[in-house]
């Protein structure tokens, strides 16, 4: 007899935004469908929350991650971790911010102990966590903190791409002067081994943007192209990679282009997120990268100004949480080099 399927470990995110109605969703569109997961909240509030949207969704509190597979048919189990103050949709308190990195915190525990096979967590709100003291940007450097990891890489996709960028959450100024020939090398470095083990892309092919129009057209629009991101290609093909660049940003993304390539190194955040929700917004999923666990996320805010309100889409959340499961299975197939390993649907 085998054995029950590891569950996902889903985090509630900030609990004044949507993450409690998009998990309510989800388990009603994923209750049949290839495995469960459980959440790491508060399930009196989720209760409430299920009654008022009129999802008639059975909440059930689990004492564990392995109770998870048992209920998930039947009812969403939920880890119980309560919040502090009483939620109201849109209106987030600091004073509940604890708990919102305590459900982070426990469901990286859970991926790290062998209870989860990933983790997949709601969107949180950087202010908020910040006013409470929070001192990291956002997720993807928290998720560094808790793993040991000193360079976790952002990456976001929806089928038929994949983005990533060199920095991630610094001002535009700032940005520039962090875009270093060592940082590009090391996220290309990153990047490279996660399409092969976690994507099972046998021979990855990276395209590299560049930074200023025109890819600086040669110096006259600017010097960083020739400088700095030039020299690291040739250093990433002197190390076997296929990379290609620097290439101007704005002939990056049509749908021919695309076909060019399994992923897009960019120089900054709006670089690479604004093609991607440009062409698929609902189905968006942010991972990380270089993490000894699979993490994704669904590419969107906590949308303060729809909560409550039985509006807010489910779908990027069901795709990160389709993702992780098939991820956690390539990384799987990878340490074991004569199975068969799954590919990603749209590769």
């Amino acid at each position: 007899m085998s054995a029950a399927p590891l569950p996902l470990a889903l985090t509630m995110g900030e609990p004044a935004g949507i993450g409690g109605e998009i998990t309510l969703k989800a388990w009603w569109a994923e209750r049949a469908g290839a495995g469960p997961f459980f959440v790491i909240g508060d399930p009196d509030r989720l209760a409430a929350e299920a009654r008022h949207l009129g999802l008639e969704t059975p909440v059930r509190t689990i004492d564990a991650p392995a109770d998870a597979p048992a209920v998930f048919a039947d009812a969403l189990p939920v880890l119980p971790l309560p919040w502090i103050r009483p939620v109201r949709p849109g209106r987030p308190d600091p004073a509940n911010a604890e708990a919102v990195l305590g459900s982070i915190a426990r469901a990286v525990e859970a991926a790290r102990a062998g209870e989860a096979t990933a983790v997949v967590t709601n969107p949180i709100h950087k202010k908020v966590l910040a006013d409470a003291g929070f001192r990291h940007p956002g997720h993807t450097e928290y998720l560094g903190e808790l793993t040991g990891t000193a360079l976790p890489v952002m990456m976001l996709a929806c089928p038929g791409l994949r983005v990533v960028p060199v920095t991630i959450h610094a001002p535009l100024r700032e940005a520039i002067g962090q875009i270093t020939a060592d940082a590009i090398i090391a996220v290309a470095r990153i990047t490279h081994r996660a399409l092969k083990v976690d994507f099972a892309i046998d021979a990855p092919r990276i395209a590299i943007a560049g930074l200023n129009p025109h890819a600086g057209e040669g110096g006259k629009l600017g010097g960083e192209e020739e400088e700095i991101i030039a020299p690291a290609v040739e250093r990433l093909r002197a190390e076997g990679l296929t990379v290609t660049g620097p290439t101007p940003a704005d002939s990056l993304f049509h749908a021919r282009a695309r076909e060019g390539y399994d992923a897009v190194l960019c120089m900054y955040h709006d670089q690479a997120l604004i093609p991607l929700k440009t062409i698929d917004f609902d189905h968006g999923v942010d991972i990380t990268l270089g993490l000894p666990i699979v993490r994704t996320s669904p590419d969107h805010g906590t949308a303060f100004e729809i909560a409550g309100r039985g509006v807010a889409r489910a779908d990027s959340l069901l795709a990160a949480l389709r993702l992780a499961r098939t991820m956690a299975e390539n990384r799987r197939a990878a340490s074991e080099p004569r199975a068969e390993r799954p590919v990603l649907a749209g590769d």
